[in-house]
């Protein structure tokens, strides 16, 4: 796996497992479309979609949107996660929160 990947199955199993994380704004660009992917996988809770979420997420971030957030957002078309833009002018770059709606 190469770094960029790393980095987004990181954020993204950061994002299931904590439901918000604060990061900066290009990386919660990146992370978003992945953890909705991740969660409209788990809306199946069968064997493929636990292989699957395996290979893109850690085995305790599957496992959580399996058990959790699939029920969860059952009956939920999509839009499952929220971006805010945080504006902190001593930070260097752009801050953002990734967190998942109710």
């Amino acid at each position: 796996m190469d770094h960029a990947r790393k980095l987004l199955r990181t954020l993204a199993s950061s994002a299931i497992l904590y439901e918000r994380i604060e990061t900066s704004y290009s990386n919660a660009r990146a992370a978003k479309p992945y953890v909705e992917k991740a969660i409209t996988i788990s809306k199946n809770n069968d064997l493929h979609s636990r292989r699957l979420l395996l290979t893109k997420l850690t085995p305790m971030a599957a496992k959580k949107a399996l058990e959790v957030l699939g029920p969860k957002y059952k009956e939920r078309k999509g839009g499952y996660t929220r971006m805010i833009k945080l504006n902190d002018p001593k930070a260097g770059a752009s801050k953002a929160v990734l967190e998942l709606v109710e």
